[in-house]
């Protein structure tokens, strides 16, 4: 337990020192736990066994990160912090903790938008409880499927993510268009009026996916709307990026759970309002 306190205590003290106008009341940290589960696709890439987790979610409002920082945050005595600052990031050790308890770490950050860290620790079932018990068994049903007909665009900058949403997606039956960024997304849904859905990401460099939602609704008033982001929910409606009760889909998803979520969107409710 003290190892996840000093988790959470060097998290808490990396995004303190990312927000510098906090004694003006500018800056928001948001500390989150939930359940989670990482189905077996995720699970292969990041060398963990699937199942239920414990998700601890750390996210601040600060400067963020760029991709080369993103990319060694991980190392050991790597540091953005200058000299007489602070030990530098810490991030080495939170990381070793989480996978010595067979845990995953994952940070999401973009420069000038703040950052959040997901730690991912193994769910502890009781003696009477076994990990195949009858919560999992909801993740072995039918999968809510589309037709070719519906046609759903794709707006995620990372081009991994972006082609996974898309196979995903495809896998499930839609018709799939893809765009690597607001601009180019408003360019094909211009060009394509049949349209259904758009899934876009939160934080992107050039356009937001607000700001991108809200073009595309003036255009498209009947077009309906998914948002994606690694931040949580808590966080980007507490930072004032999403409004409560937006349709919103948090990273990493399963396929049951984009499935399930898209079929919602395209076959209930207002336009963006989750009920």
């Amino acid at each position: 337990m003290s190892q996840l306190e000093n988790a959470i205590l060097n998290l808490a003290v990396n995004a303190r020192d990312a927000m510098p106008d906090t004694d003006t009341g500018s800056g928001r940290l948001t500390i989150e736990t939930a359940n989670a589960h990482l189905d077996e696709a995720y699970a292969r890439t990041v060398e963990i066994s699937p199942g239920q987790y414990v998700l601890v979610a750390v996210t601040d409002s600060g400067t963020g990160m760029s991709p080369e920082v993103l990319a060694k945050v991980f190392d050991p005595f790597f540091t953005t912090k200058p000299v007489g600052k602070g030990t530098g990031l810490g991030l080495s050790q939170v990381y070793g903790f989480v996978r010595q308890s067979k845990g995953h770490a994952r940070i999401y950050s973009e420069p000038g938008q703040g950052t959040s860290v997901k730690l991912y620790l193994p769910r502890f079932y009781g003696e009477g409880e076994a990990a195949g018990s009858p919560q999992d068994v909801r993740l072995t049903a039918v999968l809510p499927v589309g037709c070719r007909r519906e046609i759903v665009l794709v707006v995620e900058d990372e081009e991994a993510l972006r082609l996974l949403s898309v196979e995903a997606l495809r896998e499930l039956g839609y018709s799939v268009r893809h765009a690597e960024s607001g601009v180019a997304a408003l360019r094909i849904l211009d060009s394509q009026p049949d349209i259904a859905l758009m899934f876009t990401d939160i934080v992107m460099a050039d356009m937001n996916g607000r700001r991108l939602a809200e073009e595309a609704i003036r255009r498209r008033p009947e077009l309906k709307v998914l948002y994606t982001t690694g931040f949580t929910r808590n966080a980007v409606v507490h930072n004032g990026v999403l409004d409560p009760g937006t349709h919103f889909l948090p990273k990493p998803f399963t396929l049951q759970q984009l499935a399930s979520k898209v079929r919602g969107v395209l076959d209930h409710g207002p336009r963006q309002v989750d009920a």
